[in-house]
């Protein structure tokens, strides 16, 4: 975790990243059958977020655990997830396998703010 050299401070003393760090650690540590991370890299630094990203990585190679991460970064759920599953206004509106849904014309009209016709006239 790398937080060996603020063990005295207090927690709200710790930069936001370190805040987050300490989170999952406690977490962990916990040793849960499932982990939620809401968006767990809002509000890091671009140098930050890879330290929580590489915890959830290792967490997913323990096939007993599930891992429940909700995330807006596409690239970021592109990398990690298994099967998506994508909420619009509360709806389902596609789940599967991540190559799959992000191709839906749906998804990708929700979330990448891609229509069809802007497809259509890129091609």
């Amino acid at each position: 975790m790398a937080l060996q050299a603020r063990r005295d401070a207090l927690v709200a003393s710790l930069p936001h990243g370190d805040q987050r760090k300490l989170e999952v650690a406690l977490l962990m540590a916990l040793e849960p059958q499932v982990y939620m991370f809401d968006e767990p890299t809002a509000g890091m630094s671009h140098d930050e977020a890879p330290v929580i990203l590489n915890l959830i990585r290792t967490l997913k190679q323990d096939k007993t655990k599930t891992i429940l991460l909700v995330e807006h970064k596409m690239d970021v759920v592109r990398e990690l997830a298994d099967r998506i599953i994508v909420l619009t206004n509360g709806t389902l509106v596609a789940d599967g396998a991540p190559a799959e849904v992000i191709a839906s014309p749906v998804v990708q009209e929700a979330y990448l703010g891609i229509t069809q016709e802007s497809s259509k006239e890129a091609a």
